[in-house]
């Protein structure tokens, strides 16, 4: 599947306002309310689609249990769990996505997207440096522009991967 590059208006405004004062995303997710594309999903932890990334094969790991904290609400061998299906998750999107880099790291707090979930960002080639790290992953000045059936192969094929 090709590297989108189109990208489409993002409103910041909008987003950061549903992110501090609406309900939880993620468990608005699994109760059905708001549908992301799953990649994995078992009784512990959910994979699914980023909704609003500059990177194409960019997926957000969480666990099923609304938790806080990235170490501290977990169980030494809950967090091994987490950061194993991690790593199976980030190998399978290398299968499917060229990739220069994969960003792994945790965002949110309580004042906003407290559910904890990490970011498997993985960067493309030939990104010039001042547009990697951070600036890679920012929805500032605009999401890519994926469609629907297009994101739901996207996460059918890394799934896929994963088996």
């Amino acid at each position: 599947m090709k590297n989108v590059q189109k990208l489409k208006h993002h409103d910041i405004e909008a987003y950061t306002e549903r992110t501090r004062n609406g309900p939880c995303f993620i468990c608005e997710m699994l109760a059905g309310k708001n549908p992301h594309h799953i990649v994995y999903q078992d009784d512990f932890a959910v994979a699914f689609m980023n909704k609003y990334t500059r990177l194409y094969g960019y997926v957000l790991v969480s666990p099923i249990r609304h938790r806080e904290h990235v170490t501290s609400d977990f169980t030494k061998d809950e967090y091994l769990r987490m950061q194993s299906l991690i790593y199976d998750i980030s190998e399978a999107i290398k299968t499917v996505v060229s990739t220069e880099r994969m960003y792994i790291l945790s965002l949110g707090s309580k004042q906003g997207n407290a559910h904890v979930h990490w970011h498997i960002a993985p960067l493309p080639p030939g990104v010039p440096y001042e547009k990697q790290q951070t600036k890679a992953i920012s929805p500032r000045e605009g999401i890519l522009d994926i469609s629907e059936n297009e994101m739901k192969a996207l996460a059918d094929q890394i799934r896929r991967a994963m088996e």
